[in-house]
């Protein structure tokens, strides 16, 4: 099986104001808070233009504390997950749609092929019945 294609870089002239900052993970606190490693990670299709659609977990958090998303995911420059973890190095050069895991008792970490990445959702209805824009134009 062929290795996916690793994303290029970007370079000293392709910086922007966004970017400057650095390009951002999405990271579970705990990995702070509670001094615990990145265990599981995924990209994403980025949100904007400095996020690089990873998102990091230690593991251990729940499915109500992955709802709310806004107090405890927090963003962090990926320069700064690779300074703290270095075995982040190689494997956030991979693409969208990549997933990776290490257990506490493995050596390192593993491609995880059966995670369904999650996505937004967005309500679309498909209609062909011309008198429903009449009715929400009212």
């Amino acid at each position: 099986m062929r290795s996916p294609d690793i994303d290029k870089p970007a370079t000293p002239n392709s910086e922007t104001n966004q970017t400057k900052n650095g390009f951002l993970a999405l990271v579970s606190k705990m990995v702070f808070e509670e001094k615990l490693p990145v265990r599981f990670m995924y990209k994403t299709v980025p949100e904007h233009l400095n996020d690089t659609g990873w998102r990091m977990f230690t593991g251990y958090e729940t499915p109500e504390y992955l709802d709310d998303e806004v107090t405890n995911l927090i963003p962090v420059d990926l320069e700064k997950m690779v300074k703290i973890d270095p075995s982040l190095t190689d494997l956030v050069e991979y693409n969208a749609g990549t997933v990776w895991e290490r257990t506490p008792e493995s050596e390192g970490w593993e491609r995880v092929y059966d995670f369904r990445i999650p996505a937004a959702q967005t309500e679309v209805s498909i209609t062909n019945d011309v008198s429903r824009f009449d009715q929400e134009e009212k």
